[in-house]
């Protein structure tokens, strides 16, 4: 506890020197006459309290990110940052804004009203004469002391002071985490963590994956191939944890219960990431996550070798379906880049939604959308290929009234259960539709409902379930093969005997010679697992290696162990090839 306050008040000091260096630079380079300026005194006692403000604002900010996510400020505040207008909303009607407010207010005037009292010691600061030059010595200082930090503290790595995560992240400062967050929101695998040589890297490659030279090989299969329509629901932060056919005794997704005994049904299977874009990366594209932000939220993301381009050679007509608008997250860019069409929001009329919020429409909303879209496709003649992405079940948990038995925005427990009531809406309004019986629905989440926890990477919170239900097609069945989001494709692809040229990662999970195996991960650190073991490659270049046992519904028991070569090596293996094929614009689709 001791070390943890000692490394907390260093990084609060540290903190405390960026937020001085830009009033320590204005004050050193104001000329004198202005500087000692009656009205410039008030300017500045006024800008003072506006500070104080800002600083218990983000007081309470902190405490609401960390009952989210059980972190301080990280990669995910600097990139939510970049879309105000969502989260602003999003806080507008997940919290009491006014009654928040007025308590920063009333907290803020009584630190000002203390610190007021002492104005005597300020007011000799503006009724100083010392010169323009003594002022620019002091002020070098604050301004040349940050500076030195900012080079040294380039990662928080003072902060890992123990093996509890909650340790670690209460030790740091908020200010300082978001600055962190902000300079190292790009990470290069070959920069910061575990490397071998990139030969022995792709030969290893070949081994798991059965890659050629050219990292791709040619699946091929024997008969005429099938081409049913194919429905793909990824449902916001579906986690394993909420759903009774795991283990939940809550009641709250009880169409989707029934449902796992009606479809092939994956027990074992397991999201790369805990951000949306985490799962349409690893669904689309079929690779594990790489560190920093997603694919589909970076630049350089157009022509990746992705389910959509596989589709569309085969004569499909895609549509990737969103509830909100499609640029958040770079959506829209992404999907229209790699083979879709893109129906969001902006191409919904009123008439068609009934219930919205920041996050975009209610999920009946965007279904009745889909079913449209569905029967276009089906009056054009095209198979179809439709993306849909739900948002219902996202603070703040906002639906309309009446669906279900628990009120809305009271909290995740009822987003999980009216989507899984719409869900169940949708399915019944298909089945009256022509192209029903020639059609596979996929139920995935996109995430975990929440990635905290005491360990690093708590494996218990990425299990998700997957359905693939077609009663005129499929057998219904339970595989409870270890399983990652990245082979979800690649098993669609068999169950429709498809032969193509592949760059995918993933597997067939029906294959009789799949091998077991999942990647988990944060933006920072990398996770695989496989037969009980966890690798965690983390970005100081360290790998650690556990055993996990009692794996329940919201438990794991990590014992940490000597990194196993072997283990090690794949997981390396997996990730810097990743890193290496997207930096070398070879995971691209043919030209």
């Amino acid at each position: 506890l001791t070390k943890l306050f000692l490394v907390g008040l260093f990084y609060d000091f540290v903190a405390a020197l960026y937020y001085v260096a830009p009033v320590a630079a204005y004050v050193a380079l104001m000329p004198d006459r202005i500087f000692n300026n009656k009205f410039h005194k008030y300017m500045l006692w006024f800008l003072l309290f506006v500070n104080i403000n800002l600083l218990v604002f983000n007081a309470f900010s902190e405490w609401f990110f960390w009952d989210e996510f059980g972190k301080r400020f990280n990669f995910i505040a600097v990139d939510y940052l970049v879309y105000t207008q969502e989260v602003i909303h999003d806080i507008l009607e997940s919290y009491p804004i006014p009654l928040l407010l007025a308590a920063v207010f009333i907290i803020s005037s009584v630190i000002f009203y203390f610190i007021y009292r002492k104005r005597g010691i300020l007011d000799s600061a503006f009724d100083s004469t010392q010169g323009y030059l003594r002022r620019l010595r002091v002020a070098a200082v604050f301004i040349l002391l940050p500076v030195l930090f900012f080079n040294v503290l380039d990662k928080q790595s003072i902060a890992e002071i123990s093996d509890n995560q909650y340790d670690n992240e209460l030790s740091k400062n908020g200010l300082y985490s978001l600055f962190s967050a902000f300079r190292n929101n790009t990470l290069e695998y070959d920069d910061f963590y575990k490397t071998e040589d990139i030969t022995t890297v792709m030969s290893n490659l070949k081994n798991l994956t059965g890659f050629d030279d050219n990292s791709s090989q040619f699946i091929k299969k024997d008969g005429d191939e099938l081409k049913y329509n194919i429905v793909l629901i990824m449902v916001e932060s579906l986690s394993a944890e909420y759903m009774g056919i795991f283990g939940d005794n809550r009641g709250l997704t009880p169409n989707l219960d029934r449902l796992a005994g009606k479809a092939l049904f994956f027990d074992n299977f397991y999201a790369t990431g805990t951000r949306t874009i985490r799962g349409m990366e690893a669904v689309t594209l079929s690779v594990p996550p790489t560190p920093g932000r997603s694919i589909v939220k970076r630049p350089d993301n157009h022509n990746m070798f992705s389910s959509g381009f596989v589709f569309k050679e085969k004569g499909y007509e895609n549509k990737f379906i969103y509830a909100g608008y499609g640029y958040f997250d770079n959506m829209n860019e992404f999907f229209s880049h790699n083979g879709f069409g893109i129906v969001d929001r902006t191409n919904m009329s009123r008439e068609e939604i009934t219930f919205s919020n920041v996050w975009g429409v209610c999920d009946e909303d965007l279904f009745n959308k889909a079913l449209k879209e569905s029967d276009e496709s089906y009056r054009r003649g095209k198979p179809f290929f439709n993306y849909i992405m739900t948002t219902s079940n996202h603070r703040p948990y906002t639906y309309p009234e009446g669906k279900i038995d628990i009120p809305s925005h009271t909290g995740r427990a009822g987003g999980v259960k009216y989507t899984d009531y719409s869900i169940a809406q949708f399915l019944k309004k298909a089945e009256g539709r022509p192209w029903f019986e020639n059609t596979v629905f996929v139920i995935v989440a996109d995430h975990n409902g929440g990635s905290a926890g005491k360990t690093s990477l708590p494996a218990w919170r990425y299990r998700i379930p997957l359905l693939i239900y077609a009663p005129k097609i499929i057998a219904p069945n339970t595989i409870s093969k270890l399983s990652s989001q990245i082979d979800l494709m690649p098993t669609l692809f068999s169950i429709m005997n498809w032969s193509y040229e592949s760059k995918f990662y993933g597997r067939d999970i029906l294959d009789e010679k799949f091998r077991e195996r999942a990647f988990i991960g944060t933006y920072q650190k990398l996770g695989f697992l496989r037969e009980g073991r966890l690798v965690v490659l983390e970005p100081d270049r360290s790998g650690h290696e556990y055993k996990t046992a009692n794996q329940g519904l919201r438990s794991i028991k990590y014992e940490k162990i000597a990194p196993l070569y072997k283990d090690e090596l794949d997981a390396i293996t997996y990730y810097q090839s990743a890193s290496y094929l997207y930096k070398h614009h070879l995971n691209r689709w043919k030209q």
